[in-house]
């Protein structure tokens, strides 16, 4: 093997084992529910999710994000459907 093949296998195991982390880092987060007045202190956005449903009206969402101190949190809370752009 040469130097190149051995420095790319370090490497992809070194990220492998960094992924593994933050996967196991993500899966000790529990979500927090929204309720008026919670403090958010959100430095990044990392997914928002809400639940499929083909008609207007309010429905269940989760965003995933960073705190000011770089920990993942979730907030569950109540949004209206993204499919309400059009009625009032």
């Amino acid at each position: 093997m040469n130097t190149k093949a051995i420095y790319a296998a370090c490497l992809f195991a070194a990220l492998n084992i960094c992924t593994l982390a933050a996967r196991a880092e993500a899966a000790d987060v529990t979500a927090k529910t929204y309720t008026y007045g919670t403090h958010l202190d959100i430095k990044k956005v990392l997914s928002l999710k809400q639940d499929a449903t083909p008609s207007c009206g309010i429905v269940n969402a989760q965003m995933t994000y960073l705190d000011s101190h770089n920990k993942t949190q979730v907030l569950d809370y109540s949004k209206f459907a993204d499919g309400c752009t059009t009625d009032n």
